[in-house]
């Protein structure tokens, strides 16, 4: 018995060290190929613009109303101020030739209701409405309630069938109030919209403009907010000169002195594009603009030589082109 015993422990003691001896099994690596890491040379770089634009979140600094001063013009006023000059006229009732004199105290903040129409590419005058004004308001239909006959329970009986049916009363209701719904709780969940008021967009939603260069040629001159308001680019004589972004025209004439022939197109709320010195000028006031499209020929008229003079303005003062442009 006792060797039995001895035989059972020493048939466990080997099979412990059999078991503490055997290597642990290899990690095999079952991922597909295209799950594994692989070398990476180098980062790759995002692309970049080609100028940092600057960003603006100040208010408007344009003051409500401008006191005439000696050499001004109702052009001129506009152009400064980021403002189409007939709106100006109009809301200071100023008829053509749009004269002023110095002293004289002009409105500039335009109002909707003196909004000059704008004319479309047929040459279609659009005015535009004031909703507030003509605006219908529907008074909703009496709405009809019924409060009779109720429902009452009467034990059965001979007098209770011989009764007449009761007649129903329509009682108008003391309030106006909108026909009732199928789904009378999804109504009383439903968010009321009806008072609520689109919101004016903010400066901030009118700096993304794509813009590009007006024309081909070298920059003579750079921006100066002292001395040189835009750009200067030399070119020759007929050369196309086109809009740097959508919009309206609103100037287009040689009436600012310094500026030759003229065109300046209106963007948005914010910025003005200006292209002056040119020899000969292809759109009118009101058209509207594409990206692109060639609205001037260049020239020298006011300028000593051959070249475009462009500007870019936000709410009337000079900024510089080169932060908006891309770089060449």
């Amino acid at each position: 018995m006792r060797n039995t015993q001895y035989f059972a422990i020493l048939c466990l003691v080997m099979s412990l060290i059999a078991c503490s001896s055997t290597p642990p099994a290899p990690v095999i690596d079952r991922l597909p190929s295209s799950s594994k890491a692989t070398k990476v040379d180098a980062p790759v770089a995002k692309k970049q613009p080609s100028a940092s634009r600057p960003i603006y979140k100040a208010g408007d600094w344009r003051p409500d109303t401008y006191t005439v001063k000696k050499g001004d013009n109702l052009f001129s006023i506009g152009l400064e101020h980021g403002y189409y000059y007939k709106d100006i006229a109009q809301n200071n009732n100023i008829p053509p030739p749009y004269n002023i004199q110095v002293g004289q105290v002009l409105k500039l903040k335009v109002s909707k209701d003196n909004a000059t129409p704008t004319t479309n590419n047929d040459g279609v005058e659009i005015t535009p409405i004031n909703t507030e004004s003509n605006a219908i308001s529907a008074t909703p239909a009496t709405v009809v309630a019924i409060n009779e006959p109720k429902a009452i329970r009467e034990p059965y009986s001979d007098e209770a069938f011989k009764k007449p049916l009761p007649t129903a009363k329509p009682i108008a209701s003391s309030t106006t109030s909108k026909p009732p719904t199928a789904n009378t709780t999804e109504a009383a969940n439903k968010p009321n919209t009806e008072n609520k008021t689109e919101s004016k967009p903010t400066l901030e939603s009118a700096e993304d403009i794509e813009w590009a260069w007006p024309t081909k040629g070298k920059v003579i001159a750079n921006f100066n907010e002292a001395s040189n308001k835009g750009l200067d680019i030399a070119g020759t004589t007929g050369q196309p000169v086109n809009a740097a972004a959508a919009g309206k025209v609103i100037y287009s004439g040689s009436d600012l002195r310094g500026y030759g022939k003229l065109v300046i197109i209106k963007h948005n709320s914010t910025y003005l594009s200006v292209y002056a010195h040119n020899n000969q000028i292809l759109v009118k006031e009101g058209q509207q603009i594409s990206a692109g499209q060639k609205i001037a020929e260049m020239g020298s008229t006011d300028s000593s030589s051959v070249k475009l003079h462009f500007e870019i303005r936000r709410l009337g003062k000079s900024v510089d082109p080169s932060k908006y442009l891309a770089a060449i």
